[in-house]
């Protein structure tokens, strides 16, 4: 009776887990080469992991096997050994190797996946600016003039460079099967490099908890190939109408909105933290930064009530 329970308790919990899991198991279905580096590193992982289970598996049932109790009289004793040198060097050794090993190959996978992919060095990114604000993300495309709201289109076989950063808290960017995931913060620009080799939609997200609408916060990247981007991009000059200042204030006190697009962007009148715009206090107005003291008049105001 006993087996028949942990038997089905089994069966539960690889249905419960293999449930909850099944969208995180996309970053094992890459399509991109920073996704399939990733990818790559993963499995590598996962089977040397694999390997030193079984062997401490195998080693485990042997030790069992030749050492088990035996039917011995009751003044038996077993003799004395001596501790081998060379054993106890090896398992010492192997761990440092595994680690080491491992340790190698993540930092060249972070490396490769920091970088343009290999192939496409030399051909010129396509630059979007993702930023977050809520539980929605804004998508600029500076070299075509044109802004989505929770969803972004992309060319196939190009390089993309997404530039990313937060009108609120620390949010995370993420499209599994494109590449890993990066934190956009409120008073910098972090990057994301990546190639989309296969047409498709594939699904986005923040992976950082930010509050109640966190589970909401997907988006659509959908791959196309160039000249269907091309026409995707004219239509949108053509039929989006022009996102003004004002709406776009809306959009960030609005918590939840469907997909919006736009053919113009933010930038020209709220720019990206970088350059010139980086450092704090990014996203107030003129007469906030008025009205707030400066650190000189904060540091002599503490001084005096010091005193």
């Amino acid at each position: 009776m006993k087996m028949k329970w942990a038997f089905l308790f089994v069966i539960f919990t690889i249905s419960t887990v293999l449930t909850g899991c099944g969208n995180s198991l996309m970053v094992l279905d890459p399509k991109g080469p920073s996704a399939k580096t990733l990818s790559d590193t993963i499995i590598l992982s996962i089977i040397v992991m694999a390997g030193i289970l079984l062997v401490v598996y195998v080693l485990y049932v042997y030790v069992l096997t030749k050492y088990r109790a035996s039917k011995q009289d009751k003044d038996y004793e077993p003799p004395y050994e001596e501790g081998n040198h060379w054993l106890e060097i090896i398992w010492t050794l192997i761990p440092i190797l595994i680690v080491t090993f491992l340790s190698v190959v993540t930092v060249k996978t972070t490396y490769e996946v920091e970088t343009t992919p290999k192939g496409y060095a030399e051909e010129k990114p396509l630059v979007i600016y993702a930023s977050s604000s809520n539980w929605k993300w804004h998508f600029s495309y500076p070299e075509e003039g044109i802004e989505t709201v929770n969803y972004v289109n992309i060319p196939t076989d190009r390089p993309v460079e997404f530039r990313l950063y937060s009108f609120g808290p620390i949010t995370s960017f993420w499209i599994p099967q494109l590449a890993g995931q990066k934190y956009a913060m409120s008073d910098m620009v972090t990057k994301i490099n990546l190639v989309a080799d296969t047409p498709g939609s594939y699904v986005g997200r923040n992976s950082n908890f930010n509050g109640k609408g966190f589970a909401h916060m997907e988006f659509e990247t959908q791959a196309m190939t160039p000249a269907d981007y091309d026409e995707w991009v004219t239509d949108v000059k053509d039929t989006a109408s022009d996102l003004t200042e004002k709406e776009f204030d809306k959009l960030l006190k609005a918590e939840f909105v469907g997909r919006e697009t736009y053919s113009s962007t933010h930038l020209e009148f709220r720019p990206a933290p970088e350059g010139e715009h980086g450092g704090h206090n990014h996203g107030n107005s003129d007469e906030e930064n008025k009205t707030s003291p400066s650190s000189e008049e904060h540091h002599e105001h503490t001084q005096h009530h010091g005193e």
